[in-house]
């Protein structure tokens, strides 16, 4: 099994990525997902993808239109208000799926290529938008989102620097290159850092030991505690799993990470 490196990590010492960590990442995504984009012929952009009722087309949308918010933080307060709106006005338990519906909609009346065109040139004020709040301000402000059928609560930062990064790196990785049936482009370096804080997210969750060997170009080595089981399977599939995008194959694998 192939893997970016034999040391294995102890999982406790994987720092948690901070804002600006996580929004550099974003950055380099954010680019990855346009240029993955412009390659699609007509039959791409209409295939299906494992995010429930989107196509290629919708999963871009979202992508897009998100940029669009967190671009400006007047603009993404409005959208959770409308997204609450939504929910409440459609029985929703969970504000994101209203969320999501809005975003899917907004760019819709564009043609492939203007869609492109528009999530490159947010590329940048995406990134401003999301390193302008203070970093006291995004510590502290925090909402509630359901994770794996349960209520949590999210600091800013986290959403910010964390969750907009990993959103966007597995609709490249999983949900686009699946759906096109396409290679995406992975290293160890940007990749790796994704999956590593993931997966240390991931063992804090359930709190036992375990040893986990991830395969591929983003994949490692990786322990919490002794005397734990041993799982071995490919990175991105680990990450499909956590997120419920496919059946885990051990009952720990079963421990929902935020996506």
């Amino acid at each position: 099994m192939s893997t970016t490196t034999d040391k294995t990590i102890d999982l406790r010492t994987v720092e948690p990525i901070d804002l600006r960590t996580g929004t550099e990442l974003g950055r380099t995504e954010y680019q990855r997902f346009v240029e993955a984009l412009r390659g699609l012929d007509d039959a791409g952009w209409s295939s299906p993808t494992d995010c429930t009722e989107w196509t290629v087309r919708d999963l871009a949308g979202h992508v897009g239109a998100m940029m669009w918010s967190v671009s400006k933080v007047r603009r993404f307060a409005r959208e959770q208000m409308q997204s609450a709106r939504r929910a409440k006005a459609e029985g929703l338990d969970d504000p994101t799926d209203a969320m999501t519906a809005i975003q899917v909609e907004r760019f819709a009346g564009r043609t492939e290529s203007e869609l492109v065109d528009t999530m490159n040139e947010l590329i940048e004020p995406a990134i401003a938008g999301r390193l302008r709040i203070p970093g006291s301000v995004a510590r502290s402000v925090r909402f509630a989102v359901p994770v794996g059928g349960e209520p949590e609560r999210w600091s800013l930062a986290y959403l910010y620097g964390t969750i907009l990064t990993r959103d966007t790196w597995l609709h490249r990785v999983a949900d686009l290159a699946r759906a096109v049936d396409d290679r995406p482009e992975i290293d160890a370096d940007h990749d790796g850092r994704i999956v590593a804080d993931a997966a240390a997210e991931w063992a804090r969750r359930h709190g036992k030991p375990v040893e986990l060997t991830l395969s591929g170009s983003a994949g490692g080595r990786f322990r919490q505690g002794s005397g734990g089981p041993s799982i071995e399977l490919d990175a991105i599939e680990f990450c499909r799993m956590t997120s419920g995008r496919s059946e885990p194959t051990h009952l720990l694998l079963g421990t929902a990470v935020a996506w």
